[in-house]
Formats: C-alpha cells, structure tokens, sequence
C-alpha cells in the first residue's frame, strides 16, 4: 500500500473532479457547436461568407486570449471562485445571444461575449491551490481527460442533437451548462484560500521568467500542431482511410479512450517516483514520432488510428503536465497571472495553428503541414531538454500549500 502522504485526499479527489466536471460542461457546450455550425451558418444572413463564417468560429479564440491575462490576475486580488462565477456567466449571456441571432453579425458577437468569459486560469489556479505538488499533475489529468472526452462524445452527439432542437438550442444547452458549471463551483469545489487583495504581483517576473517561457513556448507549440493537424486530418481519413465525415467518430472516440488507459501509468510514475522530466521530453519526443509518421506514412485507416492513438497519448500527457509545471515555477501571489499568460499563449497556439494549417495545406499540400509540425515540435524539444524542472517538495511542505485540505 501507498503511505497516506502518496495518496489523494477526500478534499483532493472531491475538487479534482468537481473542476474538471465544470471544464467538461463548459466545453462540451463549444465542441458539439463546432460539427455542425457551418451547416447552420447557410441558413442565416451572411451564412455564405465563408470569411465570417471563419471569423464566428474563431473570434471565441481571440477573445478568450485577450482576456485570460485580467481574469488571471483578477483571481489572485479578488479570489478564484468570485472570478469564476463572473467568467461563466459573461459565456452563459453570450451562448444566450447567440442562440437569440438573427444573422451572422449577431452571431459573432455572441461568440465575442462568449470568449470574453475566459475562466481557464481561474480554474486550474484554484486546482492548483486546491493540491499538494505530489498530486497536481493527476488533478490537471482529470481535468485535461475531461475536455478530450467531451470532444470525443460531441462529435457523436452533436448532428443527432442538432437534428433534434437545432442551432438554437444547442446554444440555449451551452449557456445551461455554463450555469449548471456555477452551480457545481459553488456546491462542490471545497473552499478556495483567502484572495491576496491589492498585494502587488510580481508580474514583469511572470511574463520573463526563463523556465516560464519555455513552458508557454511549449503549450503555443502544442495547440499550434493540434489545429494546424486536424485541418488536414478529416481529409486524410476520407481519401485514405475511406471513412466519411459523418463516421469519423468511430475513430476519434476509441483513440481517445484507450489513449487514457496509456496516460494514467505514466502520469502516476511523473508524479509518484518523481520522473517528471524523462516523461515530460518523451511525450514531446512521440509527438515527433506522430508527425513523422503522418509525414511518412498515412495511407491506410489502421495506420491513420495508430497515430491519433499516439497523438492523444502524448497531447493528454503534456496537457496534464504543461500546467502542473507553470503552478509549481510561478511565484505562489502570481499564479492567477502565470496561467493567465499561459492559456492566452494557447489560445493563440489554437488560433494561429488553424489560420497556418490552412494557409499551408492550400498552397503546399497536407504533407507539408505535417512536415512544419514535425520541424515545429523538434524545436520545442530543444527548447525543453534546457529547461529547469521544479523538484518536487518533502511532503510536509506541500502538505502546507494544500488549502484548506488538512486544515479541517
């Protein structure tokens, strides 16, 4: 058996789950909107524009990166759970909006409003507040895990909904969820510690702090290589997998599935016996692997699985690491700050990964996005392996950072 001070608490389990189910309702709400909006858009007023058709998918990115900085910062002064309620509710009114839209313009703006509730730093700020160092990576898993599902689960659900209640409702579902999300926070998550107040925050240290840049230079590269992959991907699966659109979820779901019964092992050794750097580098180093063999090798459906398999391995466990890493370099008054930074640096990856897969597939072809990948995730090694790994604290200090875990 484990010693008592190796496993989770009942306080760590309860907010670790209650977290990533608030992440989960929040994104499932976005991902079943994604398969079928430009359906959706041709029956609206300015539905045939495909450039803003384009722009209403992603001002939520835009948004979302302008404001995860201030809601940041915001959850260090005023604390995380006050910060977050305000976050959910700015998305619920814009999911409201856009379910209300009478045209393209008004659904922009509803994505706008939805953007501008940007809570993920809040969140893993408060999870990590919540946990002892020893366990934080698992808690980031649980929530990380949560949101590959309920992407998973909307690509089966969403066209059967949409036939169901339409456009509208699916909005009118989302701003539900975000609600049902306060509701949990409020409920669920255990207290959160005391906000700092107007204490001054060592933010120039955030934003140049060497090691904080290589990690956000990570999670940049990560998101980047996600979008700028799953433009082409789709295609790849119906010209050489012969598997049509509506099908692939047949694929998508059981990699992702198994792709979790691969993650949990090697998160537990990261954690556990303290091997954080060689499974940190060798996650980055299979994304290699992946790309490479996408580059090199994509021509049947059994190959084309093998490699989202290894993708969703390896995406899973530096998303579940990546800010486990930012928590424990960051300044402990800065956290809000440092997540905020790092989540805006992702949604700019997830923007920019989109607008450059695109921009390469059309001019060069689909090799050629896997290609830049492939040389993309090789520069981030670099950058990794020159990294300072933070050492995980004796037990009795971490106990410590634990709020309010063992105080009760």
């Amino acid at each position: 058996m484990a010693p008592p001070n190796d496993r989770m608490s009942p306080e760590e389990r309860r907010a670790g789950a209650s977290l990533a189910s608030i992440f989960a309702l929040r994104m499932l709400g976005l991902f079943l909107i994604l398969p079928v909006f430009s359906v959706y858009a041709k029956t609206l007023p300015g539905g045939d524009n495909l450039a803003l058709v384009g722009f209403a998918l992603g001002a939520y990115g835009l948004t979302q990166a302008f404001f995860q900085i201030p809601y940041g910062i915001a959850s260090d002064i005023f604390g995380r759970k006050p910060v977050i309620v305000v976050g959910l509710l700015v998305f619920a009114v814009g999911s409201f909006v856009a379910a209300w839209a009478p045209d393209m313009t008004w659904i922009i703006v509803g994505r706008v409003l939805q953007g501008m509730g940007a809570i993920s730093a809040a969140v893993t700020a408060l999870a990590a507040d919540l946990t002892r160092e020893e366990h934080r990576t698992k808690v980031m898993a649980m929530i990380g895990s949560s949101i590959g599902l309920v992407f998973a689960l909307s690509l089966v659900g969403a066209p059967i909904l949409y036939g169901w209640i339409g456009m509208a409702g699916l909005f009118i579902m989302t701003g539900a969820l975000a609600l049902a999300a306060i509701i949990l926070l409020l409920k669920a998550v255990p207290p959160a510690p005391p906000p700092l107040g107007h204490e001054k925050l060592p933010l120039r240290q955030v934003v140049f702090d060497p090691d904080l840049i290589r990690l956000n230079v990570g999670i940049f590269v990560l998101h980047m290589v996600q979008m700028a992959m799953f433009v082409v991907l789709p295609h790849a699966l119906v010209n050489h997998g012969g598997l049509e659109a509506a099908a692939h979820w047949k694929v998508y779901l059981p990699a992702v599935l198994l792709s979790f019964a691969i993650m949990v092992p090697a998160i537990i050794a990261a954690e556990r016996k303290d091997k954080m750097r060689p499974i940190f580098l060798a996650a980055i180093a299979l994304l290699v692997v992946v790309q490479s063999g996408l580059l090199l090798y994509s021509a049947s459906l059994w190959a084309l699985a093998l490699w989202l398999v290894l993708f969703f391995v390896a995406f899973n466990v530096l998303e579940a690491t990546l800010p486990s890493l930012v928590s424990r370099t960051a300044p402990p008054s800065a956290k809000g700050a440092a997540l905020g930074v790092y989540n805006t640096t992702q949604a700019l990856g997830l923007f920019v990964g989109g607008a450059a897969g695109g921009y390469i597939a059309q001019n060069f072809g689909d090799n050629a996005v896997f290609a830049a990948c492939t040389g993309l995730v090789l520069v981030w090694l670099v950058v990794a392996n020159s990294m300072n790994f933070p050492q995980r604290r004796v037990t009795a200090a971490a106990t410590q950072t634990a709020l309010p875990i063992d105080n009760k």
